[in-house]
């Protein structure tokens, strides 16, 4: 395990962190502190920090233009002005079911947003993830209890997901042109048994798969092959989610969360719930506007 300089985004505690991304245009990267339905803006340049409510638990943010934003939420996809903060619904996500919420998710290179489903107690096998594009919304996968780890290769040839509770590290090949599969899911990297659990991932200019490890405060990264390569040590037991910030994308922003901790495992934690700014030298790739209408 390797240890890297690293300085605090925020010191604000979320409950649970998640859903990092970065707008370039504007330098600004957001996250979520899903349970306390809260979204975060951060401009990396001068690291002030604005929180804004949320009307329900968001987990992802996907830029659509300029002006708005698409919100993955536990009531569904709602497109959000920038400006106001307004929010309005844009395709429902298992409306029938007021037990789940949407959890990891990221934007392919074609425009197209996987996103996960859960149960809100993490309920064995309620969870799916679907493709959304064009207003078009397809279950890719069900029977998933706690979807993690979705990104893209940067030619959207190879898709990587996860089901935190079983530990298995999936690729799938893909359609660069839709997102869509074109063949079965295998397994890259096989963590069961092995220490905390894969959560939110992303992928850097190389093609190399940063994975967060829920519970082992740390940072992985594995090769396009499936070989774990380098291991970062990060100061905070429960790692979620990481993604690649500033003008360079060459900055790690890593939430971190307290969910699950007793009083006595926070005192112990003080950095747990703080979000993150990592030196891990390496690039990232932009990332994608999400497709909400035909061109």
């Amino acid at each position: 395990m390797s240890d890297v300089a690293i300085e605090i985004l925020s010191d604000h505690r979320c409950h649970l962190g998640e859903g990092p991304s970065y707008d370039g245009r504007t330098d600004t990267a957001w996250w979520f502190d899903i349970l306390e339905r809260k979204l975060f803006e951060a401009r990396i340049a001068d690291r002030s920090v604005r929180v804004h409510d949320l009307p329900s638990m968001g987990s992802v943010l996907a830029p659509i233009d300029d002006a708005r934003q698409l919100v993955a939420t536990a009531d569904g996809l709602l497109v959000r002005d920038i400006v106001n903060g307004r929010m309005e619904l844009h395709t429902a996500l298992e409306s029938y079911n007021a037990g789940t919420r949407s959890n990891d998710g990221r934007v392919h290179p074609a425009g197209a947003l996987w996103i996960g489903t859960m149960g809100r107690k993490a309920e064995e096998g309620v969870g799916s993830i679907y493709w959304f594009r064009d207003g078009e919304l397809r279950r890719l996968y069900s029977d998933i209890t706690i979807p993690n780890g979705i990104c893209f290769s940067p030619d959207g040839r190879t898709g990587y997901f996860t089901d935190t509770h079983v530990g298995l590290l999936h690729r799938v090949p893909l359609d660069p042109d839709t997102g869509l599969p074109i063949g079965q899911p295998s397994v890259l990297y096989d963590h069961r048994g092995g220490e905390g659990g894969l959560d939110g991932a992303v992928v850097d200019a190389d093609g190399r798969i940063w994975s967060a490890r829920w519970g082992a405060s740390s940072i992985d990264v594995y090769s396009p092959e499936g070989d774990r390569i380098r291991t970062i040590r990060v100061p905070a037991t429960r790692p979620s989610c990481p993604a690649f910030v500033g003008a360079d994308l060459d900055r790690l922003l890593v939430t971190t969360a307290q969910e699950g901790m007793s009083e006595a495992e926070r005192l112990a934690d003080p950095q747990s719930g703080k979000t993150l700014l990592l030196d891990v030298h390496a690039r990232g790739i932009p990332d994608p506007r999400v497709r909400i209408t035909a061109p």
